[in-house]
C-alpha cells in the first residue's frame, strides 16, 4: 500500500529545501572558517552556531518527508561562494542567503495552498516565522557592522563587534512579541 501524503511537486519542493537549507549550512561554515582565518573568532563561533542551525533545518524537512511517507532525496551540494573580500560583503551574503530562503520557504507555501495540502502549510509556518528571525538576525550583523564604522572600523571597534557576536544569541526579539512595555 502507498502511504506517501504528499504530491510528487510537494516531495520534490520539500527535498530541494533540504538541500537548500545544507546548502546554507556549508555557506555559512565556510564565511566561518574565513572569519576565523582573518581572526575573527567570535564572528565565526557565530556563524559556526548559525550553520549548525542550518543543518538542523534540513533534519526537520527530511523528517517530515519521511513522516508523511515520502522519500527525500539527497542531491549534490554546490560549493560555497568564494571568500568574501570583507567583513560587510560576509554579513551582505548572509543576508541574500536568507532573503533567497525565504523566497524558497514561500514558493513551498504557496504550493500547500495550491494542492491544499494543509498538512505541509501547517509545518511551513515554522519556517516562515524562522526566517522572519534569519532575515532579522542578517539585518542586524549588517547594522552593527555600520555602528563600528564598516569596513573602515578601528580595529578596537571591531574587535568590540567580534566579542559582542560571540555572546551573542542566535535568537532575536520580533515584531509581532512587542508591546508597549516591552517593544
Amino acid at each position: 500500500m502507498n502511504t506517501n501524503r504528499l504530491s510528487k511537486n510537494m516531495e520534490k519542493a520539500l527535498s530541494d529545501q533540504m538541500n537548500k537549507e545544507i546548502h546554507a549550512s556549508h555557506v555559512f561554515l565556510s564565511y566561518g572558517i574565513w572569519a576565523d582565518d582573518k581572526g575573527y573568532q567570535g564572528i565565526a563561533n557565530f556563524l559556526y552556531r548559525h550553520a549548525q542551525e542550518e543543518r538542523n533545518h534540513s533534519i526537520k524537512f527530511m523528517e517530515y518527508i519521511l513522516n508523511r511517507g515520502g522519500k527525500p532525496k539527497v542531491d549534490a551540494i554546490p560549493a560555497p561562494p568564494a571568500d568574501p573580500d570583507s567583513l560587510t560583503a560576509c554579513f551582505d551574503g548572509v543576508f541574500k542567503h536568507e532573503v533567497d530562503n525565504t523566497t524558497a520557504i514561500y514558493r513551498i507555501v504557496d504550493l500547500s495552498m495550491e494542492e491544499k495540502d494543509w498538512a505541509t502549510w501547517n509545518f511551513m509556518q515554522w519556517f516562515v516565522q524562522e526566517q522572519i528571525e534569519e532575515e532579522t538576525l542578517a539585518q542586524n550583523l549588517i547594522d552593527k557592522l555600520k555602528i563600528a564604522g564598516g569596513d573602515r572600523a578601528t580595529d578596537e571597534s571591531l574587535f568590540t563587534l567580534d566579542k559582542t557576536l560571540q555572546e551573542a544569541p542566535n535568537d532575536v526579539p520580533l515584531a509581532q512579541n512587542a508591546t508597549g512595555d516591552n517593544p
